[in-house]
């Protein structure tokens, strides 16, 4: 597995990482078998993949602590990433944005106990607040870095000029946001903003929450709850349009030989050197699926082939201001 490393100053991480998000919310049999979880991240491990990414909201909190228990005894080998500022601690422990510093210093505490850790090595602003200035949130998370509390942070979702705001006061390390072939929109302003302050840009959802993989052409055998069945991507009538991306990802994949979510994977890897996609997945065959993307080479006619692809039909979110992935 090959590694980058996680801004300008910290650890190596796996160039693959894995989200942990579904393990445990949002999609169809989530925390159903922590058992199949944990034997994944094992695997994961043994794989060479070490950037492993939670939040205190998926769950809420059982994500952290499957993590736990996951890498107890083998703290050393792993990269954790976790993320504060979509739950309400001052208040009743509801969902909402609050990126104060009491906030945060109530959730890094919480974090700490259920990763059973004394450190996390990236932690991020999960959504801006738009009620508390970047530059206070990131001060305080200043504080906690010279606390040795976490060694580094990042945001996630963040404005370009957020960014700058908050790289100002201290370096961001890593930038997590939506990024796939169907969802290209940190091209244009993003991504280069993330190479020239040195940035790690996390994709999240780089399979388009599965969809990419070909094996996702209905929503009728997915569990009530799950996220997808209320995404507009995902809507009757945008489904059936969006499958024309889909077809176009298994046409390489025919010539590569591979699967479509390893085409899918290997293009945001040709991208930039600054990109580590971070694909979820509670199943160990396609952990190794994913991480087998790793040795894909793309031909320039390929990875322009696949440039090519239209936009998708329907937003990312109903409501475009998620509070969770």
């Amino acid at each position: 597995m090959k590694t980058t490393q996680l801004g300008t100053t910290g650890p190596e991480i796996s160039r693959i990482g894995l989200g942990l998000m579904g393990m445990s919310g949002y999609y169809t049999g989530a925390g159903e078998d922590d058992a199949r979880s944990i034997a994944t991240i094992h695997r994961a491990l043994e794989l060479g993949v070490n950037f492993l990414d939670s939040a205190e909201v998926y769950g809420p909190y059982t994500n952290e602590e499957l993590l736990g228990r996951a890498i107890a005894g083998r703290r050393d080998e792993v990269v954790i990433a976790t993320k504060f500022g979509t739950i309400l601690h001052r208040g009743d422990g509801g969902r909402g944005t609050d990126g104060s510093p009491e906030n945060m210093r109530l959730s890094v505490e919480g974090s700490l106990r259920r990763l059973n850790t004394d450190y996390i090595d990236v932690y991020y602003q999960h959504r801006m607040d738009p009620d508390v200035p970047v530059e206070d949130t990131v001060g305080a998370l200043a504080e906690l870095i010279a606390e040795g509390k976490i060694r580094q942070y990042g945001l996630s979702e963040a404005a370009p000029a957020t960014i700058r705001r908050a790289h100002a006061v201290h370096p961001v390390a890593a930038l997590q946001t939506e990024f796939s072939l169907w969802s290209r929109e940190p091209e244009a302003e993003l991504l280069p903003l993330t190479r020239k302050l040195g940035i790690t840009f996390v994709a999240y959802a780089p399979l388009g929450r599965g969809f990419l993989t070909g094996a996702l052409k209905s929503v009728d055998h997915l569990a009530p709850d799950d996220f997808r069945r209320n995404n507009p991507r995902f809507e009757e009538g945008n489904l059936d349009s969006n499958l024309a991306i889909v077809e176009r990802v298994e046409s390489v994949a025919a010539e590569v030989g591979v699967r479509p979510g390893q085409v899918a994977i290997a293009w945001l890897l040709a991208q930039s050197e600054n990109i580590a996609p971070i694909p979820g997945t509670k199943r160990i065959s396609y952990l190794e699926e994913n991480v087998g993307a790793d040795a894909v080479v793309l031909t320039a006619e390929q990875l322009a082939a696949l440039g090519d692809i239209g936009s998708p039909r329907g937003d990312r979110y109903a409501d475009m201001r998620p509070l969770g992935k």
